[in-house]
């Protein structure tokens, strides 16, 4: 038995010591080095060498060549190396299952979002309910929100629910509000608006939390449809060169699920996800513990809780009337007092709070609820992000780095929301919105998503918009407000190595530098030596994680 024991002993260490590192030369790398924030550092490389999964050395190939002779070369073709690109803020599940339901994304009018619904039904005959996302009434001729009567008129006898593409709006039709038992005599909930007609009609249109009204009675996805859905969304996220999602908000059934695929090794990208604090369970949770693997294929340490609502649906939470509404100051999703208490909840057990805030007021009262907290001895290093900081007070903005807060931003926010941010909040507001620049020029630390599916999953977007301002169409001339933009190092930044800060992950991830994972992408183009204006064409043509090669571009 000893001697058996010996030799198992020898097989391993011999397997071990034949491991073959891997060397990728022939290529134009980049990455952000030392401290997250304005003190990292941007080096250049022409080869990377990785082993058992994690970087062992990036620069010079001759040196490379000398100090790694075994390994087993690749040749990059002169292509750029990236780091593999951190999405802060996502919705994995809902990206899956936009994938499968109507994609009402870029309609022009009600008309062509009611075509695309009708072809949807027409192609799928066995859905019980009709489920979409995407549609914009900013997009549309008369700028107004949609009535139940044009879904009506499709004669389709399911409920259909469609949603805003912030998500904080649904536009539904008759059968969905029979089945919910919304009329006329139907009360707002607290936190939403039900909006109605002059007659007192409801017309279809549910804003923030009376979209629960309705979505709680969807027919309950199976452990298939969920897993099919998740599938859907980690192959899209590896496609454009996403390794590790933040993903803001998971119920009862990812927090089961995410952990029985980490543990049959099923989880392709790295997964931080914030625990949704308006669960039932959330207590249970947070005696539970913090989850962690050794691999950090998945991380539970935080939780998302929510201030107010959007800004595109005027449900974010103003400190003075809208400047389109003027009797309307938006909506608060969580109480005051309630926010405080589940700040105070979360912080005490020692878990990060990750709040949605994008309004004045919506932010202020996350910004006092905080420090609240703080006073009692709670949590004040544990790095809490406010998810959005959209529209800031400007004096608050100060606030953000005197409580050690993160920024967790979405820079194609302000370009989505540019042709209306101003009809909302007029121009003086506008001094604390979207305000990148004036918020890392303080110290802050910006952590940069998408807030997939509500914009485009494609990180390159949103490098592009953080740097120019501008849309894909290179409009407006100079950019949106630019004095606010980012250079591109910061903006590569905030998706690397800032992003895996705000997860406590910047020891393992966010550069590749030597004891972090080789998560890398291979993009088609010098992002650094190619015009800006060209940075969201940028194309991955390979994504790795941990060393593996886990998708490569078609030819």
């Amino acid at each position: 038995m000893i001697r058996f024991s010996v030799l198992v002993v020898l097989l391993l260490t011999s397997l071990v010591s034949f491991a073959q590192p891997t060397l990728i030369h022939n290529i134009a790398g980049y990455t952000m080095t030392g401290k997250p924030g304005a003190e990292a550092k941007l080096v250049q490389f022409n080869s990377l060498v990785f082993d058992q999964g994690k970087v062992v050395f990036t620069g010079d190939t001759a040196i490379a060549k000398q100090q790694y002779p075994t390994a087993k070369a690749i040749d990059g073709q002169g292509k750029t190396l990236l780091p593999g690109l951190i999405d802060a803020h996502g919705h994995v599940l809902g990206l899956g299952e936009g994938l499968t339901s109507v994609d009402l994304r870029g309609t022009k009018s009600i008309n062509e979002a009611v075509e695309r619904v009708t072809e949807f039904a027409r192609n799928n005959p066995k859905q019980r309910w009709i489920t979409g996302r995407g549609w914009n009434q900013v997009l549309w001729p008369d700028k107004v929100f949609p009535h139940r009567q044009a879904l009506d008129a499709l004669k389709i006898n399911k409920p259909i629910v469609l949603s805003r593409i912030d998500g904080h709006a649904a536009w539904v039709n008759s059968k969905a509000l029979e089945i919910a038992g919304i009329n006329a005599q139907t009360p707002d909930p607290d936190g939403g608006q039900i909006i109605r007609d002059a007659q007192g009609q409801p017309t279809g249109v549910l804003i923030d939390t009376a979209e629960f009204l309705v979505t709680k009675h969807l027919p309950k996805t199976s452990e298939l449809e969920l897993n099919f859905a998740l599938d859907k969304a980690f192959d899209h996220l590896l496609r454009l060169g996403i390794t590790s999602v933040h993903d803001a908000g998971i119920g009862e059934n990812l927090y089961r699920l995410y952990q029985q695929r980490q543990q049959k090794n099923q989880l392709p990208i790295r997964i931080y996800a914030m625990l949704d604090g308006s669960s039932a369970k959330l207590t249970q949770w947070l005696k539970a513990g913090f989850v962690a693997d050794e691999e950090d294929k998945l991380s539970i340490r935080s939780v998302k809780l929510y201030s107010d609502g959007a800004l595109g649906s005027r449900g974010a939470a103003m400190l003075e009337p809208y400047s389109d509404k003027g009797d309307h100051k938006g909506l608060l999703v969580t109480p005051p007092a309630q926010l405080t208490s589940l700040i105070e909840q979360v912080l005490a057990a020692g878990f990060q709070a990750n709040v949605h805030a994008i309004g004045d007021r919506g932010n202020r009262l996350v910004l006092d609820a905080i420090a609240a907290a703080y006073k009692k001895g709670f949590g004040n290093d544990l790095r809490h992000r406010i998810e959005h900081t959209q529209v800031v007070a400007t004096v608050d903005i100060p606030r953000l780095k005197t409580l050690n807060l993160i920024a967790s931003m979405q820079p194609t926010h302000a370009t989505s929301d540019m042709n209306m941010a101003e009809d909302r909040v007029g121009k003086d507001r506008l001094k604390g919105a979207y305000a990148w620049r004036t918020i890392l020029d303080q110290g802050t630390i910006i952590a940069a998503g998408s807030d997939f599916p509500v914009e485009l999953a494609n990180p390159f977007l949103g490098i592009h918009a953080a740097v120019t301002r501008q849309n894909t169409q290179n409009q407006p001339p100079g950019g949106w407000i630019p004095e606010q933009r980012m250079t591109l190092q910061e903006a590569l930044r905030s998706f690397t190595l800032d992003a895996a800060y705000a997860a406590h992950q910047e020891q393992s991830l966010g550069s590749l530098e030597p004891g972090k994972w080789a998560d890398f992408i291979i993009v088609d183009r010098d992002i650094f030596n190619r015009p800006v204006e060209e940075l969201w064409k940028a194309d991955v043509l390979e994504t790795w994680v941990a060393g593996e090669k886990v998708y490569q571009k078609s030819l």
